[in-house]
């Protein structure tokens, strides 16, 4: 148990330094007591010195001339003499003692200091914020009374006037749009210090604090063990050689050598984890207090951006400021780990360089590598806060078409037309209607994301039609490519028909083939023209082709099913992505089909189709009838042959090798991700997590990394190569032969991983052949580079069935 999950309450916080400040005093009583030791030893020496002399100081001494009894004296007048010598270079050697406890307390009261500035230092930002987040919301609802006030007076003057014109109607409308522009941006403003505010308390509770508290633990045990030398170091200048004090002697070296670093906080820490008081800090809940937009009519929605013509212009600004900071923490991660792969050091110091000391020696590599550990992630969570307001904007643009923005007033400012057309009465809007459901079309492709309709529109004037969900309501988007990808909303008009900027159409088919063949822009501003619809592609299947038979399993997005393709009978398993999902999530659910649509091997499951046509998203794929390979074993444990342990694991590095020469990393290979058929063929399956890159290094934080499955460096510094896929398939094959045992059984993941930094690795299964658990011992090297690659791996496992089945 270390200071990252048990000392994040305030409580403790607290508690820590009235710890560090104990300790302070200690080391001071430590450092008198030795002062006077040495004081008493210095006078010690000279009394024996006295001793000494006055011994040798024989009366008639030339009468004793040749005899042993004098000849003896003098030789033990000598040692005491020498003896006196000793104490006296004890009793020097103490005092230079005492100056290193003087140092070591200087040291420790510095980072004491460097501590508590830096744990305000981060807590004094979400507190920024959440102060920012009451601030904005007082300025939404001042503005909100204006608006509101405004217009009212703008209704009653419109009534009034006989003409609906006039100096005074003008005036009021005047300050009316002027009140409207000033709440829709303080709106803005508003949900950005919202969403900014979440996810810096996020990384307040999951990365800085822990990060922090991580690295304190670090500096603490370091002093521990200087202090621990210090006092060894005191105890050797005190030893004495008769019997009597080796005893003593004896047992201080004993409780003295019992000082453990790794054990000196286990009872602190103990104490404060479990009492309720000190309980890890409580997130804190930011939501948007929707009270404020209740009475308003029009495009002000909770939580969500708005985009019109008295917005884009202030939004566009702030997506190039916030742009312009991903990039600078991007530069400054770089600079960092170029700095730390040089082995040289960081411009902020935070890096001690080629292993040079300060403060005494008080920062070890440990030390360093988790200063830049820390560092690293703290620039990582900025990178990643701003970005989430990059994309949050980004999507709010792009969802309106970025061509295409509606009226900042535009529920309000048609007030005065619904006046003249409809006397305050909506009538209400005649139905969509078409001749043929518009999904038989080639050019429609559903609820396809916009990720995925981006990869497929690759020249200019490429087109398809598609779905999207805007505030749960269901729009139809015409994604162009011309100069970049613009999405155009179909507008329907009062009368049920369909536009752009054009002739309204009583179909969207038609408003299409109307745009294709007149070769018009689909808006003047755009200048966007239609020229070749891009049809679904072959793995695009029907919805109403797969047919849901049985529900088999339950995975991160939905359900999976057994299912039936209609036009082949085929069995097939199929994915499910729950409709309440947002479009991240969505997207992340097809980034499996994405990967697997592209490989074709033995042992890899295979890809038949993705249904995207309508909700739900499904993902179809091969069934495998054995199902997942940790139930497999676990259910067959005493049936299973060595063979056929022995066959498993050369499946699974035969699909391996094949990722690996794909450049996909898989990042989650665990048995439970694995299926077998009925011939005990093993498939690799579940690529919700995986890459399609040399080296991917993680910036969305660590939550749900499979951590007894993962290499050391993915989890200490997020970079996942190919090598770090070896060590899971070493964690593999122990589950293989230890027919589904779990891995580090009786350890939780932070005790597993703190047993595996310091070197430990899981004994062999029992039956385990004695080369695969050499095999598995080298895909657990601490060094990346030490492990074989999969092309190795499979080799060694073949040639070792080839062997096993020779030998019978």
């Amino acid at each position: 148990m270390g200071f990252s999950s048990a000392l994040q309450s305030r409580a403790a916080h607290e508690a820590l330094i009235v710890r560090q400040d104990a300790e302070l005093r200690l080391m001071e009583t430590m450092k008198r007591s030795i002062q006077m030791k040495a004081k008493c030893d210095k006078e010690y020496a000279i009394s024996l010195t006295a001793v000494a002399q006055q011994g040798l100081k024989i009366d008639r001494a030339d009468e004793m001339q040749g005899s042993l009894i004098s000849k003896s004296w003098r030789s033990y007048m000598d040692e005491l003499d020498h003896q006196a010598k000793q104490f006296k270079f004890n009793a020097e050697q103490l005092e230079v003692v005492c100056d290193k406890f003087t140092h070591l307390s200087q040291d420790k009261r510095k980072a004491r200091k460097a501590y508590q500035e830096e744990h305000a230092k981060i807590a004094a930002r979400l507190n920024h914020l959440t102060d920012e987040v009451v601030r904005k919301k007082s300025e939404y609802q001042k503005h909100l009374e204006g608006y509101k006030a405004l217009r009212t007076r703008f209704e009653e003057n419109y009534i009034k006037a006989p003409s609906r014109s006039g100096r005074k109607l003008d005036d009021v409308r005047d300050k009316y749009q002027k009140a409207c522009r000033k709440l829709h941006l303080t709106h803005n403003e508003y949900v950005l210090s919202i969403t900014e505010a979440i996810e810096v308390e996020k990384d307040f509770r999951n990365v800085l604090l822990p990060g922090l508290l991580e690295h304190q633990q670090s500096v603490q045990e370091s002093f521990i063990l200087l202090w621990r030398n210090i006092l060894q170091e005191a105890a050797q200048y005190g030893d004495l050689t008769a019997d009597k004090y080796k005893e003593i002697q004896k047992r201080i070296d004993t409780v003295i050598g019992n000082i453990n670093p790794t054990e000196e906080y286990g009872e602190f820490t103990e104490k404060y984890n479990y009492v309720s008081r000190t309980s890890p800090t409580t997130p804190l809940l930011f939501q948007f207090d929707e009270t404020l937009i209740q009475d308003i009519p029009g495009k002000l929605q909770s939580s969500t951006l708005t985009v019109d013509n008295l917005t884009v212009d202030w939004l566009r600004n702030r997506l190039q400021e916030l742009e312009g900071a991903v990039r600078d923490c991007q530069e400054k991660q770089l600079k960092m780990i170029e700095h730390v792969n040089g082995g040289s050091p960081v411009a902020n110091g935070s890096i001690i360089s080629n292993g040079s000391n300060t403060s005494n020696g008080i920062q070890s590599n440990k030390d360093s590598l988790c200063r830049q550990s820390k560092d690293l992630n703290a620039l990582r969570c900025q990178e990643k806060q701003k970005q989430k307001l990059v994309d949050m904007i980004k999507c709010a643009l792009n969802e309106v078409g970025c061509e295409e923005l509606p009226s900042g007033c535009d529920d309000d400012l048609t007030l005065e037309q619904n006046f003249i057309e409809n006397g305050y009465n909506n009538e209400q809007q005649i139905s969509l209607s078409t001749n043929r459901p518009l999904y038989e079309e080639e050019w429609f492709h559903g609820v396809l994301p916009r990720e995925e309709v981006v990869r497929l529109l690759n020249n200019d004037g490429d087109f398809l039609v598609r779905e999207t969900i805007r505030n749960e309501e269901s729009q139809i988007v015409l994604s162009v490519c011309w100069n970049g990808h613009k999405h155009f909303i179909v507008q329907t008009t009062g009368e049920g028909n369909f536009r752009f900027e054009g002739p309204p159409f009583a179909s969207i088919q038609e408003l299409i083939m109307h745009q294709y063949h007149s070769e018009l822009p689909v808006t003047v501003k755009s200048g966007a023209i239609l020229r070749r619809p891009v049809c679904r592609e072959r793995w695009e299947l029907s919805n109403d082709d797969v047919v849901l038979l049985e529900r088999i399993g339950r995975g991160n997005f939905g359900d999976v099913y057994k299912a039936k393709l209609k036009s082949t009978k085929l069995d097939v398993a199929v994915k499910t992505c729950r409709m309440t999902l947002p479009d991240e999530q969505k997207r992340k659910f097809l980034q499996e089909g994405r990967i697997l649509k592209q490989y074709d091997h033995p042992n890899i499951v295979k890809l038949i189709g993705i249904c995207v046509q309508k909700q739900p998203i499904m993902i179809v794929m091969e069934l495998v009838l054995g199902g997942s390979l940790l139930t497999y074993l676990r259910k067959n444990s005493n049936g299973l042959t060595t063979r056929q342990q022995m066959g498993m694991c050369r499946d699974a590095a035969a699909g391996m090798r094949y990722l690996e020469s794909k450049n996909c990393i898989h990042r989650d290979l665990a048995a439970r991700n694995c299926l077998v058929d009925l011939e005990h063929s093993v498939k690799i399956s579940d690529f919700g997590m995986s890459r399609e890159e040399e080296e991917y290094i993680v910036s969305d934080g660590m939550k749900q990394i499979p951590v007894k499955w993962t290499a050391p460096e993915a989890l200490n510094f997020g970079k996942y190569t190919s090598l770090c896929d070896v060590w899971s398939y070493g964690i593999l094959m122990w589950e293989i032969f230890s027919k589904g045992d779990t891995p580090y059984s009786g350890m939780t993941n932070s005790r597993a991983r703190e047993r595996i930094d310091t070197g430990y690795r899981m004994p062999t299964p029992k039956s385990t052949p004695e080369e695969m658990y050499r095999l598995m011992l080298q895909c657990w090297a601490a060094d990346a580079e030490s492990r074989p690659h999969f092309d190795e791996i499979y080799n060694v496992v073949d040639a070792l069935i080839l062997r096993l089945d020779n030998s019978h």
